[in-house]
């Protein structure tokens, strides 16, 4: 490299990642390989007692993605055509797009600009107001629960299911306890990009009801817990023994990684505000007593341009999420406007992740808030 030459540090960068992990991984692979036994089976069964632990629930069912956990949710706690289900209006499509595949509607609701998540006062409001809501679902965005207590007590009070997704939020805590163990059932992901990623896709659900338990583990298989007889109507949704592999070794180091993304975010807020830049930085909520930091999520005025600075200077960086889900064209027939939910809209304007990978040097964290520096100081 030569002299004055900027590195260049991605906003996510899982090779350097799978350096420090590369034997275990081979060898965890390779044991898979030598068994012959791809599809569900031990290594799965491992993995879900494994999760089921760390989460604090009594049952994880694992999957084929976080979209499908989400579906198999919906699926196993009967929501379908003619139920509404309350909605983030600001969150990852998934969340709403699985709601329709089980042929409900989805009903938005505006977040905090605080904390990213649902408001879940207007969710109560919506909830008792709206006698077509059967269910709920409560997203941990960017690695922060949501507010459980109120959504909990307002669910329980109407008789509707409480769904967390906690695909961005693996080892996340509210109050002292896991998120997937907050509500009837949590939807996790093991996309590249979490904290907990696989070497592809995979997802899982975890639940303390056993009866739910036993349906959604059916569902996985086309409904079906006895060979060729089907209970119910569900799909082809097996997480891979490879995939369950990769994420027993991963797991091991979880809680190390958490710490260093924990760190890397205390340490751009207050550098942020040491130097008195016009961004604001995010902040977990008292309720949310362990922050995981899938993503370090700042508002910036400006956002555009500034993305486009720090892209000059080899700096990588995602806007999660441009469009809030109630403008996207395909619910255009749900008949929400602009304006219908002006926080979620504004946080579409400004929000930007900047890196936050446990690998990550303060060398690297360094020149990314001087990007940012130079950046509101030109």
């Amino acid at each position: 490299m030569n002299q004055g030459q900027l590195p260049r540090i991605p906003l996510l960068d899982l090779r350097a990642q799978h350096r420090t992990i590369r034997e275990e991984v081979l060898a965890a692979l390779l044991r898979v390989v030598d068994s012959q036994a791809f599809i569900l089976g031990e290594e799965v069964e491992a993995l879900e007692r494994e999760l089921a632990e760390y989460c604090g629930t009594r049952f994880a069912i694992g999957c084929a993605s976080g979209s499908d956990a989400l579906l198999l949710a919906l699926l196993a706690l009967g929501i379908g055509p003619g139920d509404e289900v309350i909605v983030p209006a600001f969150t990852f499509f998934a969340t709403a797009g699985a709601v329709v595949r089980a042929g409900a509607t989805p009903v938005f609701a505006d977040v905090q600009a605080g904390s990213f998540n649902l408001d879940v006062e207007r969710a109560a409001a919506l909830i008792c107001s709206r006698p077509r809501v059967r269910a709920a679902i409560a997203v941990h965005l960017f690695g922060a629960c949501t507010d459980m207590d109120p959504l909990r007590e307002v669910a329980a009070r109407r008789g509707i299911a409480l769904i967390e997704d906690a695909a961005q939020a693996i080892g996340a805590e509210y109050k002292g306890r896991r998120a997937g163990g907050l509500a009837n059932v949590g939807c996790l992901s093991f996309y590249p990009s979490k904290n907990l990623g696989g070497y592809g896709d995979g997802g899982l659900l975890t639940t303390n009801d056993p009866a739910l338990a036993e349906r959604l583990r059916a569902l996985r298989v086309h409904g079906s817990r006895e060979r060729y007889v089907h209970k119910w109507v569900g799909f082809n949704s097996r997480l891979d023994a490879l995939q369950a592999a990769v994420l027993r070794v991963k797991l091991r180091h979880l809680d190390e990684w958490t710490e260093s993304r924990r760190r890397h975010a205390d340490y751009y807020c207050r550098r942020f505000a040491e130097l008195g830049l016009p961004v604001i930085t995010p902040s977990a909520p008292p309720y949310a007593t362990r922050h995981v930091w899938n993503q370090f999520v700042i508002r910036a005025p400006e956002r555009d341009r500034l993305r486009e600075h720090l892209s000059r200077l080899g700096i990588g960086t995602e806007i999660y999420y441009p469009v809030p889900l109630h403008l996207q064209p395909c619910f255009r027939d749900l008949g929400y406007r602009a304006g219908d939910f002006p926080v979620s809209e504004q946080l579409a304007g400004e929000v930007l992740a900047l890196p936050v990978y446990p690998e990550l040097t303060d060398e690297q964290l360094e020149t990314v808030i001087e990007g940012v520096r130079s950046f509101y100081r030109q």
